[in-house]
């Protein structure tokens, strides 16, 4: 990376490190974009040249976030279950405390800004059809080795499974998000997550590998 592109990214870094606490502390909607740009020490107009938008200033990974399932499915090896390579790589983080899935002390008031602003939460749920779909074009360039008899290039088909990958991932944070806020110890909550995650998980790649006649006499559509 050369030098321009260096400082580029750190100074989108600290604008965004600027904006974080000002969001935190007054909440999304209190704060402008001019006053994050006074306490980064740049100009309004610089913070928009790296931010188009306040929300982009509050999700500033969410280019990260939207392309990490799809990531895992094109990298996984060779003849490796998309889901189980999902459901390990969450359960990997959950073991690990990764600070992206808020077990630390300030996730709490990140998510409840969130909460308490509609702009942020219509933004939350466009990252969230946007990983869907980047999720399905992966698995259509690197469908999973199935029993199901259902063609691989039947693009549909795999839309739906990302929908499916995609919403069980979705809603074991969310789950996570819910118990931590209500009051329950992050650890006791990341256990119990991890045990369902794994279950849920389980569940999708077993419907995903099991036998191709069971499963064409099951999907009988009703007369």
């Amino acid at each position: 990376m050369g030098l321009r592109e260096t400082k580029k990214r750190q100074t989108r870094t600290a604008i965004a490190d600027a904006a974080l606490p000002l969001f935190l502390k007054h909440g999304f909607d209190q704060v402008t974009v001019a006053e994050v740009a006074r306490y980064a020490g740049v100009s309004t107009n610089t913070v928009f040249n790296y931010f188009p938008t306040k929300e982009d200033l509050f999700f500033d990974r969410q280019a990260e976030v939207e392309g990490h399932l799809a990531t895992l499915v094109r990298d996984r090896a060779p003849g490796a279950c998309p889901v189980e390579t999902i459901r390990d790589d969450l359960l990997t983080a959950l073991r690990h405390e990764d600070p992206a899935l808020g077990l630390h002390s300030d996730a709490p008031r990140f998510w409840q800004v969130i909460r308490d602003s509609a702009a942020l939460r219509a933004r939350e749920r466009e990252i969230s059809e946007r990983a869907e779909a980047v999720l399905a074009t992966a698995l259509a360039e690197h469908p999973p080795n199935t029993s199901t008899g259902w063609n691989q290039g039947d693009h549909p088909v795999l839309t739906l499974l990302a929908g499916a990958i995609a919403g069980t991932h979705r809603a074991a944070l969310r789950e996570l998000q819910q118990r931590i806020l209500s009051g329950e110890k992050p650890t006791d909550a990341r256990d119990s997550i991890a045990t369902a995650t794994a279950q849920a998980f389980n569940l999708l790649c077993s419907g995903l590998h099991t036998d191709a006649d069971q499963t064409s006499q099951e999907l009988q559509l009703p007369r």
